[in-house]
């Protein structure tokens, strides 16, 4: 189980020197060198608490149910209603019959979610952050930097270059992306200021793997 300390960061202050978001997994270790640009960082793994509570909560209630109801015929009494009438349908309709294949549709689409909830990480609004020097790959210290915090921060960076009126940025996984409106200079000159700020931002954060920016740059329409 993972453990997970965060530092939010300020919207109009540098880049932090620490980790915003550390993780100490000793439940999934790293193996390898300290990750490169080139290289796949691992993710962050959520822990699903929810789905794994309401699963596990459904299947005790329907195993309960069904363990009262076959005590209960055991003691002499009748079985449940539900269960006899369930009995029945199943076997007596035929496999082609509409319900029996709507009820196969939605057990088929719950546990293909409940597959993809084991085997994907989830926490995707986590960016993974290079190992500090020292600890030899080892994966016992992580940290990682929230998308929206970043977002703040190269909004403040791009509403500090001259002739930019606003900014709005958008991050993901793998990509930045910047849309600034200009209320003066040339627009090229701004891009080209937007290109050198907002890089040399992204430098800092120490992002183990660095998303591709990209920047539009448009004057405000004239009302």
């Amino acid at each position: 189980m993972s453990a997970h300390t965060g530092r939010q960061l300020p919207g109009d202050s540098d880049p932090p020197s620490e980790p915003a978001k550390t993780d100490s997994s000793a439940g999934h270790p790293d193996t390898g060198a300290i990750p490169t640009a080139h290289a796949s960082p691992r993710r962050f793994w959520s822990a699903r608490r929810v789905p794994a509570i309401v699963v596990a909560l459904l299947s005790v209630a329907a195993v309960g149910l069904l363990l009262y109801d076959v005590v209960s015929v055991r003691a002499g009494r009748p079985g449940m209603g539900w269960r006899r009438r369930l009995a029945d349908e199943l076997a007596t309709r035929p496999l082609d019959d509409v319900w029996v294949i709507v009820g196969a549709a939605v057990a088929m689409a719950l546990g293909l979610c409940l597959v993809l909830l084991a085997v994907t990480p989830g926490l995707r609004r986590l960016l993974p952050m290079r190992q500090p020097p020292g600890t030899g790959g080892t994966g016992e210290v992580r940290a990682g930097l929230d998308r929206r915090a970043v977002a703040l921060l190269l909004r403040d960076r791009a509403v500090r270059v001259s002739g930019v009126e606003s900014a709005r940025v958008d991050v993901s996984r793998r990509k930045i992306k910047v849309r600034a409106q200009v209320h003066f200079r040339d627009l090229d000159e701004v891009r080209a200021d937007l290109d050198a700020a907002l890089g040399e931002a992204m430098t800092s954060l120490g992002l183990a793997r660095r998303p591709t920016l990209a920047v539009h740059v448009r004057r405000p329409k004239k009302g």
